[in-house]
């Protein structure tokens, strides 16, 4: 039986600074436990299951495309993951897949950490599993109102009514929404993968005008390190931040559930910030 290892799947992840970071953690622990990048594309989530059991996998983390598409392929949810409609992290125990979600956790420990939190109102950019994750934890986490923005308004409607508190707001994303509720956000939250490289780009970024000038911008995006979403928020003297403090707080959350233990969480997480400090993350 080969040793049980750890990775993270999506397409594209050849990039994702995931093993980097938990490898620093794992070496602070003293544990010596492969963390690899595998690309699964859409579709491939159950061979990749399969061979997974048979490796073994001790866990994984997943991103784009797979968040959404693990939940009815899990044996057990745990309450955010269920609440959030979205897996970030898998753990295999006794043949048994359970799906985990810290995006929305890791979200909140970045924000407050960049200064970036509490904030009133909030604006996400788009509907998918990262957003979901974003949107329900700051609308429970005490943010009044959550607007959430996207090209298929459909989904929208969907986020919010998993909302229990009906703080969540549909809206499209078109340039004069934007604009228009960009006005009243403290926060603007960029959950698509537009300015990811090879991606797409922003058409219109001139709602960033009608910011505040307090008004915050988190992009969940950390290649490249600076978005142009980003790069025109500095411009405007906006207090920018990209998601690699995300990474790293999520990260440290996927661990515990990895090794089903508690840990120091803030020196795992200045582990992985120092790993990838050296790296020029």
């Amino acid at each position: 039986m080969s040793a049980p290892l750890l990775q993270v799947i999506g397409d594209p992840v050849l990039h994702s600074k995931s093993p980097l970071l938990h490898g620093a953690m794992l070496a602070a622990l003293g544990l010596d436990i492969p963390y690899t990048p595998q690309v699964v594309p859409r579709g491939g989530l159950p061979g990749y299951l399969a061979w997974a059991k048979a490796r073994p996998v001790l866990g994984f983390n997943a991103t784009m495309p797979h968040k959404e598409d693990l939940i009815p392929l899990m044996d057990q949810l745990d309450e955010d993951a269920a609440r959030i409609g979205a897996v970030n992290t898998v753990c295999l125990r006794d043949g048994r897949f359970i799906g985990y979600n810290t995006d929305g956790q890791g979200c909140l420990a970045a924000l407050e950490q960049a200064g970036l939190w509490p904030r009133a109102q909030v604006m996400v950019l788009g509907a998918g599993g990262a957003a979901k994750a974003v949107a329900l934890t700051l609308a429970a986490a005490g943010a009044e109102q959550v607007f959430v923005c996207n090209r298929t308004l459909d989904r929208a409607h969907a986020l919010a009514q998993a909302d229990p508190g009906s703080r969540i707001v549909p809206a499209d994303f078109s340039p004069a929404t934007l604009e228009r509720l960009g006005a009243g956000a403290g926060l603007v939250v960029n959950a698509t993968n537009l300015g990811m490289a090879g991606c797409g780009q922003f058409d219109d970024l001139s709602f960033l005008d009608a910011l505040g000038r307090d008004a915050g911008v988190f992009d969940l995006v950390y290649h490249p390190a600076e978005t142009e979403l980003l790069a025109q928020a500095r411009r405007r003297g906006l207090p920018a931040c990209n998601g690699l403090p995300m990474l790293v707080h999520q990260a440290v959350l996927a661990l515990e559930r990895f090794l089903d233990r508690p840990l120091d969480r803030a020196s795992l997480a200045q582990a992985a910030a120092a790993a990838l400090e050296r790296a020029g993350g």
